[in-house]
């Protein structure tokens, strides 16, 4: 019989967990969603041999250990849980995860002044690593403590920020707790959070060219570290990276922006028939959710209503993982939206010659001189949000291919 491992948590629907160590050992592994009053009783009699333990019980589980490991004793915090004929052992994998991510960023925080933003086991793990780097300084700030979020001011020459809470954190994708417009000095921004990819954190500080990291990365490395634990075999780094590689490739949207006419829908259904996944339209989403057609939303209620309309339906679909998403022509016109678009995505800009765009049922693209000069206007949001461009000139089924080809690269 496989050995039994799982993931020890509250709400776990959304964990990722399985399919990361599916890849890494055969054995077998669950989740474990259980509630605070029923944990005693879990960890005594439930049939596991291991398990990686996430919110709320990194710190609640270790009264049950029979053995702490040191570094795990020092942060305060026991991610993994293996059981011994003595007991539960208990470790901390996480600052193996945090570690490998930020070394894999090429980013060393010696003498360097972090903010951690953040005050729970996450932070206590990520302050160990600071510490055993040489950081020159580490502030922690925190809704009620001594440095609080809405007063950062004496972190605004500081060098790196890190974020251990889960603000922006699926569901409640986008939402911030800092602006980063102050801290001029910054070189580096790393995010705990993996779903989604890319947290308005992450996007701030990747719109500044500073170096970046969700935390897709450290779930995965902390995960072959626990691995390395459950099996007493070591993960290599290529199967490491070839998961990270897998799971950006399972979870991650791919997003076509482009003018109306340009393609997008076409395009989008191919991928989504050729890759098996789902396809979504804004445009369509719309419509259903209006109860009619774009045309007629624009004749009765106006382009802000519309507007309104496409927000709300961009911020539902983006928040989905694993789709390919067509989008309207002006929705990147809005802040918000562009910032919705890019959070989960890989996003391609579809282009093809305004003279070639099918103009049929849009009500905005009326007459060559106003196509152009909407095109001027929307080029440079296009080319901004994009990950990739892509010429629809010839056959769908190469800008397809095309698209594919540079998403799995």
């Amino acid at each position: 019989m496989k050995q039994r491992f799982g993931l020890l948590g509250r709400t776990l629907g959304h964990s990722f967990s399985p399919q990361i160590h599916a890849c890494f050992g055969d054995y077998r592994y669950d989740l474990f969603p259980v509630e605070p009053d029923a944990l005693k009783d879990f960890l005594l009699h439930a049939p596991f041999d291991g398990l990686n333990v996430t919110i709320p019980y990194k710190q609640a589980v270790m009264p049950y250990c029979s053995y702490i490991d040191p570094l795990a004793a020092r942060i305060g915090a026991v991610n993994t849980l293996i059981r011994m004929e003595d007991g539960l052992h208990g470790y901390n994998t996480d600052y193996f995860g945090f570690l490998s991510m930020t070394q894999r960023a090429g980013v060393s925080f010696a003498g360097k002044r972090v903010l951690i933003l953040g005050s729970g086991g996450t932070s206590r793990t990520v302050t160990a690593v600071l510490e055993d780097q040489g950081a020159e300084r580490i502030c922690t700030a925190s809704r009620n403590g001594s440095l609080r979020y809405d007063d950062l001011s004496e972190c605004y020459d500081f060098d790196a920020i890190i974020n251990t809470t889960p603000v922006g954190m699926y569901p409640n994708n986008g939402a911030r707790i800092v602006d980063i417009a102050p801290f001029r000095r910054l070189s580096a921004v790393f995010d705990v959070i993996y779903n989604p990819y890319r947290t308005d954190l992450v996007q701030q500080a990747a719109a500044r060219s500073i170096t970046v990291s969700s935390g897709l990365p450290m779930l995965v490395l902390q995960a072959a570290a626990a691995s390395a634990l459950f099996t007493g075999k070591p993960v290599p780094t290529e199967t490491s990276e070839q998961n990270i590689d897998l799971l950006q490739c399972q979870t991650r949207n791919i997003v076509l922006i482009g003018m109306p006419g340009c393609g997008k829908t076409t395009i989008g259904k191919l991928l989504s028939h050729a890759h098996e996944r789902p396809f979504l339209d804004t445009d369509v989403a719309i419509e259903k959710d209006a109860g009619r057609s774009i045309p007629v939303i624009f004749q009765a209620e106006g382009e802000a209503a519309f507007r309104r309309m496409e927000n709300d339906a961009i911020r539902k679909l983006c928040k989905q993982s694993g789709c390919v998403i067509a989008t309207g022509g002006g929705a990147v016109l809005d802040a918000d939206n562009r910032e919705a678009i890019r959070e989960n995505a890989f996003v391609v800009f579809v282009q093809r010659p305004l003279a070639a765009l099918s103009m049929d049922g849009r009500p905005l693209s009326t007459g060559a001189d106003a196509l152009a000069a909407m095109y001027a206007t929307r080029l440079p949001l296009y080319e901004a949000c994009a990950d990739f461009t892509v010429s629809n000139t010839g056959a769908p089924e190469d800008a397809a291919a095309a698209i594919w080809d540079a998403f799995r690269a």
